[in-house]
């Protein structure tokens, strides 16, 4: 059962990241930390397997704190989580030697299938044998690309990657917007925005769901697959 050291500055939010962890079968946290250095402190003496790692820390980066560990040459397993989505923190946290990487706000099924692959990479580690295919899922191997996710890199005429990421963006969290929600929060129209809205419900990486009011056409609400 690997053992889960929870660090956030946030003392609600750690807590809640606890008791998600708690209530995921096979683990089990065994410590809270609230900065860097409770946070060394912790590792060293509650010895966990899986470290939830907040990179904005009062006291220093949890970058910081992940690079001392991999210096140390401590292996235990780090999963950032964290609001920071600016592709340098993600190159860093991977170079880094964290083994996943969650953006804030999440649900419960986002932050338990992270702890689901840690488990299979944990128990695959600990079989003491390995052929290629095992070699091969531990590092990441894929498998031929989703054509989904290649369907919804072609986008129609007059629609641009650049926005087509801002509109996906929109959409982590498990955030439910309309066009209408989609087009204020990205700054275009809203034909323009349900245009990529209903491009990527073609390509299934977007669901769509019907709020019907009291009158008039039903609302269609859309969030990520």
């Amino acid at each position: 059962m690997p053992t889960v050291l929870v660090v956030d500055d946030d003392f609600m939010v750690a807590d809640i990241h606890r008791r998600f962890v708690d209530h995921t079968p096979g683990f089990t946290a065994v410590g809270v930390a609230h900065s860097a250095a409770a946070a060394r402190t912790s590792i060293t003496e509650l010895t966990p397997d899986l470290v939830l790692l907040d990179v904005h820390l009062p006291d220093a980066s949890g970058l910081d704190v992940l690079r001392t560990l991999r210096a140390e040459k401590n292996p235990v397993g780090v999963i950032m989580i964290t609001a920071a989505r600016e592709l340098d923190t993600v190159a860093d946290a991977l170079s880094g030697g964290a083994a996943d990487y969650l953006i804030k706000p999440f649900e419960y099924p986002q932050l338990r299938d992270k702890l689901d692959a840690f488990a299979a990479r944990f128990d695959a580690l600990s079989s003491g044998q390995a052929d290629q295919s095992l070699v091969d899922s531990l590092f990441g191997a894929a498998a031929r690309p989703d054509q989904s996710t290649s369907d919804a890199a072609r986008l129609p005429k007059g629609l641009s990657p650049e926005t087509g990421g801002v509109v996906l963006g929109q959409m982590t969290g498990g955030a439910e917007l309309s066009a209408t929600e989609c087009a204020e929060a990205v700054g275009i129209s809203r034909v323009s925005a349900r245009r990529y809205l209903e491009h990527y419900l073609a390509c299934g990486v977007l669901d769509v769901r019907l709020q019907y009011g009291r009158a008039g056409r039903p609302e269609r609400r859309y969030r990520a697959r």
